[in-house]
């Protein structure tokens, strides 16, 4: 890497964050201009801040790291997702790709790994370890994305009628959502489905 690259990291263990930017404040050609410790909190800074990067966690209160690739996609695509997990669920796989998340980094990787992945998103090039791909090619995730926004909503405790305020449904195009989500998901209830579909990363 020859020009510094801005990175933002969203991290919601404080410690754990701390220690990322740390690191990556070593090298010479990064420059951490900012940190939060989840995605709506990263939203707001990128309104106020010069940023290429973002290095995001994905399980995160509030608004998750997918859920934040989804909204920079949308509203800043010039900036890259990098997203780094413990997590090596499919789904989670194959909605960051979907989304065009540049890196798919597992925390327990070396520092160097962190570093040289940024190096060659930065080349254009996309980093997903191979054996992530793969997992990801073979997930077989039967929820469309309607379905999986209401069972996500639903599994957070929200009733009918609060899912389809929240979605700009009808109550009946909700419920049909998740009863069809329930049963694609071999499902006791609406609250196992979204058990079911946390489990499997596709929430």
């Amino acid at each position: 890497m020859s020009q510094v690259v801005k990175v933002l990291v969203v991290e919601d263990q404080a410690l754990v964050r701390g220690a990322i930017c740390s690191l990556l404040g070593l090298e010479d050609n990064i420059e951490v201009v900012g940190q939060a410790e989840n995605g709506a909190v990263a939203l707001q800074m990128l309104e106020q801040l010069n940023v290429d990067y973002v290095l995001s966690d994905i399980e995160m209160p509030v608004m998750s790291g997918l859920e934040l690739a989804e909204e920079i996609h949308d509203k800043h695509p010039k900036i890259g997702v990098l997203i780094m997990t413990t997590f090596s669920k499919s789904g989670y796989i194959k909605r960051a790709m979907a989304l065009g998340v540049k890196a798919f980094i597992l925390k327990e990787s070396p520092t160097e790994y962190l570093v040289n992945a940024i190096g060659k998103v930065q080349k254009g090039q996309r980093v997903i370890d191979p054996e992530l791909a793969l997992m990801a090619l073979d997930d077989n995730d039967p929820l469309t994305e309607k379905e999986r926004k209401a069972i996500k909503l639903a599994g957070d405790g929200l009733k009918t009628a609060e899912i389809a305020q929240a979605l700009f449904l009808s109550e009946g195009t909700v419920r049909n959502y998740l009863s069809e989500a329930i049963s694609k998901l071999n499902a006791a209830n609406r609250v196992d489905a979204a058990r079911i579909a946390k489990q499997k990363g596709w929430i």
